[in-house]
């Protein structure tokens, strides 16, 4: 794994091999942050990573020059690790937050410009997921909200959703709150 872009442009991430997590593929991030580039402005935006794993998507995020990052993981090898790479790569901005993801979201009183999520691909709380994120003051308007999911899901019909993006085993729905 690497950072793809901004201050940290090529810094490789080794997670020890005792994470168990599925981290999104440098081909995936690498295009989603395409995507992303046409849609947002980096600079100055407040992100939510869900579901963080090895913290990849937040510190790509502060490495563009977000103006906050928190990264939401419950397993505690992958929130000591989050939060121990962070330091080491000097991210300020960057907090790691140990809590269930759908608890955090019912919970703060915080608001994000963008959210992403990386739920197991096997959890069955997508639809939960999506509507806590969407429907409640978390996002802010014009907000976006990321969802990465296995094949075969299905969002289109969500009345927020604007586009979807497949690379390889990697899909991605993207939402707009208005």
């Amino acid at each position: 794994m690497r950072i793809i872009s901004g201050t940290h442009k090529g810094r490789i991430i080794e997670p020890p091999r005792n994470l168990r997590a599925r981290p999104t593929t440098d081909f995936a991030k690498e295009n989603l942050f395409n995507v992303l580039g046409n849609l947002v402005d980096f600079e100055g935006l407040r992100v939510l990573d869900l579901f963080a794993g090895t913290g990849s998507i937040g510190y790509e995020f502060a490495s563009r020059g977000a103006a906050s990052v928190t990264a939401v993981e419950i397993n505690t090898v992958h929130f000591t690790y989050i939060k121990r790479m962070a330091c080491e790569l000097g991210f300020a901005n960057f907090h790691a937050v140990k809590a269930n993801a759908l608890r955090y979201l019912r919970a703060t009183p915080q608001q994000f410009d963008l959210i992403f999520a990386d739920p197991p691909y096997d959890l069955a709380c997508s639809e939960e997921l999506t509507g806590l994120a969407l429907g409640n003051d978390i996002l802010v308007s014009g907000g976006l909200f990321i969802l990465e999911h296995a094949r075969g899901a299905d969002y289109s019909a969500h009345p927020l959703f604007i586009q979807s993006r497949s690379y390889g085993n990697v899909h991605f729905s993207i939402f707009e709150k208005r």
